[in-house]
This record gives C-alpha cells, structure tokens and sequence, in this order.
C-alpha cells in the first residue's frame, strides 16, 4: 500500500498550525481526554479512516483507556464498558458524522443525552472534535495515508 501523495495539510504551508490550535482547543475544554480519544476513534472507524483508527488507538491507549473499551468501541452500545457519560458523547459523534443518513441526525434527543452530561464549552470541545477527526479522516482517507506512518 501507497499514499496518494502527503497529508494536504502537510503539503499547503501554513494548514497544520491552525489544527493544532483546534486540537489545543478542543483539550482546553474540560471534557476528559479518554472521552475525546473514544470520540475521535469510533468517528475513524465509521469513515474508515486506517491511519486515523491506529493512530487514535495509540492515542486513546496513552490517554488511558483501557483494552476493554479499545476492543469494543464500535459496539459501545452493547457492551458494559463506557460510562454514560462516553455513551453520550459517542452517540453525538456518530449522529454528528453521519449527517447525510437520515434527517435531523443530531436530534433534540440525542443532543439532550449530551447536554445532560456536558456544559456549553464542554459540548464546544466534544463537537470541535467531532468536526476535526472528520476533517482529518477525509484528508488521509482520499489520500490513503498509511496506518502507522506517522509514529
């Protein structure tokens, strides 16, 4: 396997450094970084994003979660694992990335599970995030950047 050519971002001069502000951002936002990692990994395994799924595994790892969580994000729903506080979250970040499947994806209940858990900055950094995987699955996955490449 072979990358279509770098990550864009990597390519055009100056589009990192406001990522990573985003990213800063989004972990400024006092939501706990093992909820963000689970956000950014399950909206990777949605879009199919290779290098996005094993570099947000690593992450998610160092962030601490644990291997239970790890082996069964995509099946959140069914599993005992997640706190309902991760549920909300993941179910925010699914309806969030899948826009297109039905109308009204981000529903009054679906964002009501959420504000029941997250204040107004807290939901800022959860959909920043949501916004920013997406960003980043798009870019490595029309691209086919390689899982692992980057460390």
């Amino acid at each position: 396997m072979q990358a279509r050519m770098q990550n864009p971002a990597m390519v055009l001069s100056g589009a990192m450094k406001p990522i990573q502000e985003i990213f800063k951002a989004v972990h400024s936002g006092g939501v706990d970084g093992e909820t963000l990692e689970l956000v950014h990994l399950r909206i990777s395994q949605i879009n199919g994003c290779s290098a996005c799924v094993d570099a947000g595994a690593k992450t998610a790892r160092k962030a601490g979660v644990n291997d239970d969580k790890l082996a069964t994000v995509a099946a959140w729903r069914e599993t005992p694992y997640f706190t309902d506080e991760e549920r909300a979250a993941l179910e925010l970040a699914e309806a969030a990335t899948r826009l297109a499947d039905r109308p009204d994806a981000v529903n009054d209940e679906i964002w009501d599970r959420a504000a029941a858990y997250f204040d107004e900055k807290q939901l800022a950094a959860i959909i920043l995030m949501i916004g920013v995987t997406n960003l980043f699955n798009r870019l490595n996955a029309t691209t086919r950047q390689i899982a692992g490449a980057w460390g």
